[in-house]
């Protein structure tokens, strides 16, 4: 089965409560650019992500607003800013290392939350189920440019009605793979 492969860049998401900490009271997510995953998008708004040794300046919040705030990041950027982030699927931050949150208005320590986003394929249930697998299944995708064809062990299937069918790999596997735009599932 074929789908899509998207490289997801360093981002982050926050709660209502960090968003106004970060850019005032009463602050408001403004919508750059849908994504697809279905009602997902990537602000306008923009952050500085402050680890012990460095910043990243000008990473991008994707809303709409969460439960939870989350500072997803490749392990060469966690690395970078001295954090050893560890591999885990979005919004399990239980014992992840923080870090500081700095906006327009104001800066947020974040106790936990920094994570690289392990692999995953979206998945809607009809898409699953015509490729046989199910929620929280372990695949391998194959993918890649010339030249730098790899398969991706250890990729995590998540099936919702929420969901559109599209891989999610960070900035170092897609650099590994030649930027792909499309896998295979490989069972």
């Amino acid at each position: 089965m074929k789908i899509l492969v998207e490289t997801s860049a360093r981002h982050v998401h926050v709660t209502k409560e960090t968003l106004e900490k970060l850019f005032g009271a009463g602050y408001e997510l403004t919508v750059k650019k849908m994504l697809s995953q279905p009602g997902q998008y990537a602000s306008n708004e923009r952050v500085t992500v402050v680890g012990p040794k460095r910043e990243l300046a000008n990473v991008s919040i994707l809303g709409p607003v969460r439960s939870a705030d989350q500072v997803e990041l490749s392990l060469t950027d966690a690395r970078g800013i001295g954090i050893i982030a560890p591999v885990r699927e979005s919004g399990d931050i239980a014992g992840t290392p923080g870090c500081k949150l700095v906006g327009p208005a104001g800066e947020v320590e974040i106790a936990e939350g920094v994570i690289a986003a392990k692999r995953h394929v979206h998945m809607t249930p009809a898409d699953a189920e015509a490729a046989g697998v199910k929620d929280k299944d372990i695949v391998k995708v194959a993918c890649g440019g010339e030249g730098r064809k790899v398969v991706f062990d250890d990729v995590v299937i998540r099936v919702s009605e929420k969901f559109a069918t599209a891989m999610h790999i960070d900035t170092d596997e897609s650099n590994a793979a030649c930027g792909p735009t499309e896998g295979e599932l490989v069972k």
